[in-house]
C-alpha cells in the first residue's frame, strides 16, 4: 500500500515537471485596446418659425428659403460624420391661456440643409419632415437645417399670438 502511494506521488511529480517545462517555453505577446471618442453633438435653434400677422380664413406659408422667417437650426460636431434626424412636428399652435387654437402643416418637402449660412437660399438638399432622414454633417463639422410651414386660421380665428413647438433631434448613427 505504501509502495503505491509512493508510485501515485511519483507519478504525479513526474506530471507537474512535464507541465512546468512546457509553460516555460511559451512566449507572450501584448495589443493595445483602442477607440477615439468622437466630439459631442450640439444642437441650436437659431432662428424661430415666424409666419407674422396672419389673416382669419387666409393660409399663410413661410419657404424654408425665407431669411429670417424660416426655422432654423445649426448642428455642430465631428466633421463629415454620418447623423440620424428626426422632427417633432405640432399640427396645432396655442395662444398663451390655450383657448384659442391654429392648424399647422409640413409639406414633403419643408425642410432644407446646408453647412454654410449662405446657402439657405440654395441649400444642398431636401428633407422629409415627417420621417426620420440619415445625412451628413459638413467637413467643416456643421449643418444648419431650415423649416418652413404653412398655419390655416379659421374665418372666426380668435386674434392673439400662437406659439408651438417645431422639435429637431439629431443623434449620431456610429457609421
Amino acid at each position: 500500500m505504501f509502495a503505491r502511494l509512493i508510485r501515485i506521488i511519483l507519478t504525479a511529480l513526474c506530471g507537474l515537471a512535464v507541465l512546468a517545462g512546457g509553460i516555460e517555453a511559451q512566449e507572450r505577446a501584448t495589443i493595445l485596446a483602442t477607440a477615439t471618442v468622437i466630439s459631442s453633438l450640439t444642437i441650436v435653434g437659431t432662428n424661430n418659425l415666424q409666419f407674422g400677422s396672419v389673416t382669419p380664413g387666409v393660409n399663410k406659408s413661410v419657404d424654408k428659403a425665407t431669411t429670417g422667417f424660416a426655422g432654423e437650426w445649426t448642428v455642430n460636431g465631428t466633421a463629415s460624420a454620418e447623423l440620424s434626424i428626426q422632427f417633432d412636428l405640432p399640427d396645432t399652435m396655442f395662444t398663451s391661456d390655450s383657448l384659442g387654437r391654429m392648424r399647422i402643416t409640413f409639406s414633403n418637402s419643408d425642410v432644407s440643409y446646408g453647412t454654410l449660412l449662405s446657402q439657405q437660399t440654395a441649400p444642398m438638399g431636401t428633407l422629409d419632415p415627417h420621417g426620420p432622414a440619415v445625412q451628413r454633417l459638413g467637413a467643416n463639422g456643421q449643418m444648419i437645417v431650415w423649416i418652413g410651414g404653412t398655419v390655416l386660421p379659421r374665418i372666426s380665428q380668435t386674434g392673439g399670438d400662437y406659439t408651438a413647438e417645431v422639435q429637431l433631434t439629431v443623434a449620431y448613427t456610429g457609421s
